[in-house]
């Protein structure tokens, strides 16, 4: 839910670049991309979220080149060929980290940037029933290590909470360097995302982060 000006400082120029849309879900933001002229490879290890996403390139009648592949399992991926990664949200659904951001840095071209989310370490400690309750409540410690299951609009995972820190040293360890933290105020959309919260009221519910491929 970033504005377009946000998203395109973020990734930089798009058309005729090849990027990688990491956890496609149903193919939103690869059909944006896809029309404004991107060469998108769509990735998600959910069969249904890759049929609903083939269903929109074709309503849009955009290319989009899909695989139904593990999110650390970028075999398929020449390496120094990617111009960006974007990855929304789907890095909630990884518990080790490194394994992706290995993979990462083979397939991305020297500076190239990865851009992801993921949902704001401080909103998964927060319960909210605004029906009973003014104010959201601590429901678990910034430290908990057990995944957090969803179900939004017949779709269902589990959410792995990842720590700023976690996320800034894992991305070091594998030759990265972040230029760039977000923590935006979603944008107001006719058709807002079902995953959205009302808790977005009260903290920041999405994390942004953008780092370059360093070395070879």
């Amino acid at each position: 839910d970033l504005d377009n000006t946000t998203m395109a400082k973020l990734l930089g120029p798009i058309e005729g670049a090849r990027i990688l849309d990491l956890g496609c879900g149903s193919g939103a933001a690869s059909v944006a991309m896809a029309t404004a002229g991107a060469r998108v490879i769509a990735v998600d290890s959910s069969n249904a979220r890759l049929t609903r996403a083939r269903e929109a390139a074709e309503r849009a009648e955009v290319r989009v080149e899909f695989h139904h592949s593990d999110l650390a399992d970028l075999a398929f991926v020449r390496a120094d060929a990617i111009d960006a990664v974007l990855a929304a949200y789907s890095l909630s659904q990884v518990q080790d980290l490194s394994r992706v951001f290995r993979q990462l840095h083979r397939v991305l071209k020297p500076e190239a940037p990865v851009v992801l989310s993921v949902p704001h370490p401080v909103s998964l400690m927060l319960d909210w029933d605004p029906e009973e309750q003014a104010s959201p409540w601590l429901g678990r410690t910034a430290w908990g290590e057990s995944a957090i299951a969803w179900r939004v609009a017949g779709d269902e995972g589990a959410t792995h909470v990842h720590q700023v820190s976690e996320l800034f040293t894992s991305l070091q360890r594998s030759n990265f360097t972040v230029d760039t933290l977000l923590e935006p105020v979603p944008e107001e959309t006719e058709r807002p995302s079902p995953h959205r919260s009302r808790l977005e009221e009260w903290v920041p519910t999405t994390l942004v982060m953008r780092a370059r491929k360093q070395g070879i």
